[in-house]
């Protein structure tokens, strides 16, 4: 496990080296909110040439799939199978590929590009799920402590929303992390204090 303050500069080099001998690298990033997933992506985004960052957010779960059966899954919550099927599948091919981005909020699609990536980094909760892991190149795990967390999740969504948090997406990711060992298995697990 990364610990020292140089971890980030060790992971923009573990991908640029792997960068060398692949035509793409795809690398994932999980843990739980707020431990730091978007902005260590962005982070790398500006260090690496070529990179693409592609957010599971955008792969929310519809409510037509929005299933007792499929919530009660560890990970249920995020449409693998979209993210699967319109960026892993087509992360090879050379022109570029365009995803649906999905908004929560209106129920609306809008295209996304990734053209010209020769690094593509899936960040957000559940992309380190099994059934995606095995496309990754470099998986990599973010560790928080729940104090730390609390207070991130306070100062980003207000007093008002973070019960929400609390009862239900913490929850959710914590079933998610454990019934599928996903930290255990991550090629890296960082301290989000380190970053």
């Amino acid at each position: 496990m990364m610990k020292s303050s140089g971890d980030f500069d060790q992971l923009r080099n573990r991908i640029l080296e792997l960068s060398r001998n692949r035509q793409r690298v795809i690398i994932g990033i999980d843990g739980p909110c707020g431990s730091g997933k978007t902005t260590l992506a962005g982070r790398l985004k500006e260090a690496l040439p070529s990179c693409a960052v592609i957010h599971t957010d955008d792969f929310f779960l519809q409510p037509s799939m929005r299933t007792v059966e499929r919530l009660a899954e560890p990970g249920g919550n995020m449409d693998r199978e979209r993210l699967y099927e319109e960026v892993m599948k087509r992360a090879g091919e050379k022109n570029g590929f365009t995803y649906r981005k999905y908004d929560c909020q209106t129920g609306a699609f809008s295209p996304v590009d990734v053209i010209g990536a020769s690094i593509m980094i899936v960040e957000g909760s559940y992309s380190l799920h099994p059934d995606l892991a095995s496309h990754y190149d470099l998986t990599v795990f973010l560790n928080i402590d729940p104090e730390e967390q609390l207070n991130r999740l306070e100062k980003r969504v207000g007093k008002e929303r973070l019960s929400r948090f609390v009862n239900e997406w913490i929850p959710l990711e914590n079933r998610y992390f454990q019934a599928l060992g996903i930290a255990s298995k991550a090629d890296i697990r960082l301290n989000s204090k380190a970053l």
